[in-house]
């Protein structure tokens, strides 16, 4: 089953140090891995972000562009 993980940028060296396929970087704080609470935009963007790394059949890291932002 193919998947994709979300990791914060403290956190960003641990998808190449356990070989996991798919990843996304986000900009946000630590706990807030998909965005501010109430920002469902931005929370739709990093899961639309994730969802289109499930086609890649390469081990892909990507870095969210976007910083944090409050809603």
């Amino acid at each position: 089953m193919p998947t994709v993980s979300v990791y914060v940028k403290s956190f960003g060296h641990i998808p190449e140090l356990m070989g996991l396929s798919r990843s996304v970087i986000t900009q946000h704080p630590m706990g807030r891995p998909l965005g501010a609470p109430a920002d469902g935009e931005r929370q739709r963007a990093v899961i639309n972000t994730a969802l289109g790394l499930l086609a890649s059949d390469t081990p892909t890291i990507e870095e969210f562009p976007d910083p944090y932002r409050l809603p």
